[in-house]
C-alpha cells in the first residue's frame, strides 16, 4: 500500500510539473520579449488584444503582430502577478514593462490534445 502511495503522488507531482511547464515557458520567452518562442505555443487562431487594436489572428499573423509589438514596446521586465489552471486551461497575469510604458497583461492557453496552447493575449495600458 506504501507503494502504491508513493506512485501516485509520484505521478501526480511529475503531471502538475508538466502541466505548468508550457506556462512557464511562455512565461519566459514573455520576459525575453521573444515573440517567436511564444509563437511556438500558438492555436491556430489567437486573439490578440491591445490598448490600439484587437483581433483574432492565424498562428503566422499572430506572430508578427507580436514581433511588432515587441519591436515598438521594447520589454525591460515580466513579473507574473498570479497563475493558475481551471478546467484543463492555464492561465498568467503580470505586469510587463516596456520601454514606451507598463502593461497588464494575461496570457490564456487552453489544453488540445496534449498540448496547452495559447488562446489569447492582452495588453492593457496600466
Amino acid at each position: 500500500m506504501k507503494r502504491f502511495f508513493t506512485l501516485i503522488m509520484t505521478g501526480v507531482l511529475i503531471s502538475s510539473f508538466t502541466f505548468f511547464a508550457s506556462i512557464d515557458e511562455v512565461i519566459n520567452a514573455m520576459k525575453a520579449g521573444n515573440a517567436s518562442d511564444v509563437a511556438r505555443f500558438f492555436d491556430n487562431t489567437v486573439e490578440i488584444n491591445m490598448p490600439e487594436k484587437s483581433n483574432s489572428y492565424s498562428r503566422s499573423q499572430a506572430e508578427l503582430v507580436l514581433k511588432d509589438f515587441f519591436g515598438t514596446n521594447a520589454v525591460k521586465t515580466f513579473d507574473v502577478l498570479h497563475k493558475g489552471e481551471n478546467g484543463g486551461s492555464q492561465y498568467c497575469i503580470g505586469t510587463l514593462v516596456t520601454r514606451n510604458g507598463t502593461f497588464r497583461t494575461t496570457i490564456f492557453m487552453k489544453q488540445k490534445g496534449d498540448k496547452q496552447l495559447v488562446q489569447e493575449i492582452t495588453f492593457e495600458s496600466k
